[in-house]
């Protein structure tokens, strides 16, 4: 077999990924053996051992333990629909933004006190270590984790009022809008960068993904006459869902 200039780990990888993609090895299909890899390409025993990394890092294939190493199966991605339009009284953004979608999403939270870290104080515009309610969630969908959620909001603005808590009193559970809204802050922005990284442990391990998978990152701020008063990290497993915008035209 004749290839290009890619180093030669790189070469057969891709030439196993494109039988994947294809359906040539289709889902639960043992990958050849390493020895099969080496007689095949024509390679050392290296060689073969590093394309098997490279599959699996990406995702396509899982060790079995004394089983070998398999073509996974390959998830078809849906959309988690995100927008900017919000109406004036309504619940959990997650669940406003799946409403179209005929999602019946669920989620869970803890919130607690913390210490700004330098990164979100300075996208909240704070002082690093100024005192801020940090709250994670996990959303499900049909029992299945979809994504996470970190948010922080600055005690300064919200502590001692009944929205101090997101998930608690009287507008727990609603969005950052309608219970800012309640302590007379308006919310006329949001701002979101979207990224991607290797997930961290304790986010694949929470996803359901593999060492190695990709995730996408949120990060959402909302303000109120320029001023943060919230901030959040939305991480969702690449392979499985695209983030979908719907965005009002003005």
């Amino acid at each position: 077999m004749t290839f290009g200039e890619q180093p030669a780990y790189l070469r057969v990888a891709g030439d196993l990924r494109q039988k994947i993609v294809s359906g040539s090895l289709p889902p639960h299909t043992r990958l050849p053996s390493q020895a099969r890899i080496r007689e095949e390409y024509g390679v050392s025993d290296t060689v073969a051992l590093e394309a098997r990394k490279v599959l699996m890092a990406e995702g396509l294939v899982e060790g079995r333990s004394g089983s070998g190493t398999y073509v996974r199966e390959r998830p078809v991605p849906r959309r988690i629909s995100r927008s900017g339009y919000r109406p004036p009284v309504g619940a959990n953004p997650f669940r406003q933004e799946q409403a179209a979608d005929g999602t019946r999403g669920t989620w869970e939270s803890s919130s607690e006190q913390e210490g700004a870290s330098p990164e979100i104080a300075e996208r909240l515009g704070i002082e690093p270590g100024g005192r801020v309610m940090r709250t994670r969630y996990v959303f499900r969908d049909a029992g299945e984790v979809t994504m996470l959620s970190t948010s922080w909001e600055p005690l300064e603005v919200t502590g001692r009022t009944p929205v101090m808590l997101p998930e608690e009193g009287p507008l727990g559970g609603c969005g950052v809008v309608e219970r800012m809204a309640a302590i007379d802050i308006v919310v006329d922005n949001v701002a979101e960068q979207v990224g991607a990284r290797p997930g961290l442990a304790e986010e694949l391990l929470a996803l359901g993904g593999v060492p190695g998978h990709v995730v996408m990152v949120v990060e959402r701020t909302y303000y109120a006459s320029g001023r943060a008063v919230e901030t959040a990290d939305v991480v969702v497993p690449a392979d499985r869902f695209r983030i979908a915008y719907h965005l009002p035209v003005k």
